[in-house]
């Protein structure tokens, strides 16, 4: 009990008193691979052997959690439905949630379960209700692996358990919860809670515990997926963000969890020790108003995606940039987060950056009595002349 104590000393000590590195260390020396990344602009602030394939363990689930939220999004799935468990499910060891057969739980439950507690009896349970099996679960994967350009990842299953032929690289794992982050912020509503329950007013009551120690010892560490296996060792996605500036961290690779914590500490306490972020322009900010004709719309704004961020090294002074607009030709119907176009950053006549465009709200194709009534109103009003 002495030894326990003293070790959760020294890695507390490590978390809120890490040591200082330079960029010409390197950072992660007990790690295979791994990288640091802004988040925003997707820029690499350190590397280290991130294209070599590696087995990842549940950082996996990242991309089953993309395919999840997907499913939720577009309203195959909803929070609140109850997904009966199936004996496939149920029987996965490792980590988990303990489901039964025949069990329902909500989906919210499952996923925070998956989320916070790396479930793998989660992951199976949903895949199996978004896919109907966890076969055809993990084609999508592979599937969303190729759109998303990936070029090092095989899937072979939905959780990361350890399989011949199911590997990624960091730069991979990187790519997939950088797509997680931007496309799917609601995942940041589970990965950074450090504890809660699962069957809180039954018999059964279980207390979920995050695997992500950073979230509770890191400053601004809110996600993202911790993973091991005797394949894998021990491996990590964590993000953290401060001010404008997010940033994420990637190891693969590692001997113990306590090395895993401060490699990836290391790397985000390098990243915001030596870079800021200057925002350029905000997220939602109108762009452009355009006139539509033929849409249950007369005019639309046309909004920035996300935000538009510089990277800077400390000490150093923003640049004055142009900014052109390149829109798409708009075919109705189009949804809000739908990309109609994009906002070119222009230094010194290169376009050095390019941030999607949206549209404000959605907007729907008028039929054919709705596109009369609209021509007759115009007439009666004046505004067709």
């Amino acid at each position: 009990m002495k030894k326990i104590c003293i070790f959760l000393f020294l890695f507390l000590c490590l978390l809120l008193f890490p040591f200082r590195v330079n960029a010409n260390e390197d950072l992660i020396p007990g790690s295979r691979s791994g990288l640091l990344m802004d988040i925003n602009s997707g820029e690499i602030l350190f590397e280290k052997d991130k294209d070599t394939p590696y087995a990842v363990a549940s950082m996996t689930k990242m991309m089953s959690q993309i395919l999840i939220l997907e499913a939720i999004e577009d309203g195959k799935l909803n929070w609140d439905k109850k997904v009966k468990v199936s004996s496939n499910a149920a029987g996965f060891g490792g980590s988990q949630i303990y489901l039964q057969p025949g069990e329902e739980m909500t989906v919210e439950d499952i996923f925070k379960g998956i989320s916070m507690a790396s479930a793998n009896d989660g992951t199976v349970a949903l895949a199996e209700e978004v896919a109907g099996t966890e076969e055809n679960f993990v084609k999508m994967m592979n599937d969303k692996a190729k759109e998303l350009g990936l070029k090092n990842t095989v899937f072979k299953n939905s959780t990361g358990l350890d399989e011949e032929g199911h590997v990624s690289s960091s730069y991979d794992m990187a790519l997939i919860a950088r797509h997680l982050l931007l496309e799917h912020p609601k995942i940041l509503e589970f990965s950074s809670v450090y504890e809660d329950y699962l069957r809180e007013d039954t018999p059964n009551k279980f207390w979920l515990v995050n695997t992500n120690k950073l979230v509770r010892f890191f400053d601004g560490a809110d996600g993202l997926k911790t993973g091991h296996t005797d394949a894998a060792r021990y491996c990590m996605a964590v993000t953290a963000k401060r001010g404008n500036m997010r940033l994420l961290a990637v190891v693969l690779g590692e001997e113990t969890a306590a090395i895993r914590n401060q490699e990836t500490t290391n790397l985000l306490n390098y990243g915001f020790d030596n870079y800021t972020v200057n925002l350029l322009k905000t997220k939602n900010e109108i762009i452009e108003t355009k006139t539509i004709d033929k849409a249950n719309k007369d005019k639309i704004n046309i909004i920035l995606k996300d935000d538009v961020t510089e990277l800077l090294k400390k000490g150093s002074e923003s640049k004055n940039y142009e900014f052109k607009t390149s829109l798409n030709e708009l075919k109705f119907p189009i949804k809000k987060g739908d990309i109609v176009g994009t906002l070119d950053v222009i230094d010194n006549g290169k376009v050095i950056k390019k941030a999607n465009l949206t549209v404000e709200e959605d907007i729907d194709k008028l039929n054919i009595i709705s596109l009369y009534g609209k021509y007759l109103k115009g007439i009666i009003t004046g505004f067709n002349n």
